[in-house]
């Protein structure tokens, strides 16, 4: 038995407008997916922008911080606010009442520990 291929015009018609169907339908499918994704792009440039911003802006706050932090920069301050060193401050001294005294300790026992080998 031999099979013949079809080799007709009507069957290579049929063929190419199957392709070409399919091919429309693959565009038109890449068209959608592209016009519904247009705005991915900028608003993830505009994130990028944001987050650019934000970690400059976190840079320079955590400067700030430093800055105002240091300790020199807080003596200063503290003198200027009234604050006095410790060691310069008048101290004043008093009994403290109010508070209970402590209990009494137990009577200390002894532990003996006899180790015989064998």
């Amino acid at each position: 038995m031999s099979t013949r291929l079809d080799l007709s015009a009507a069957t290579w018609r049929a063929r190419a407008i199957r392709y070409v169907a399919i091919y429309l339908l693959l565009a038109l499918a890449l068209v959608t997916a592209r016009s519904l994704t247009q705005e991915v792009r900028p608003t993830l440039r505009a994130a990028q922008e944001r987050e650019a911003a934000l970690t400059t802006e976190r840079d320079e706050l955590e400067l700030r911080v430093q800055a105002l932090g240091n300790p020199q920069r807080v003596r200063d301050w503290a003198f200027a606010n009234g604050m006095r060193r410790f060691a310069e401050a008048p101290k004043k001294t008093a009994e403290l009442t109010g508070v209970p005294a402590p209990a009494p300790l137990p009577a200390r026992t002894t532990v003996e520990v006899t180790t015989a080998w064998r």
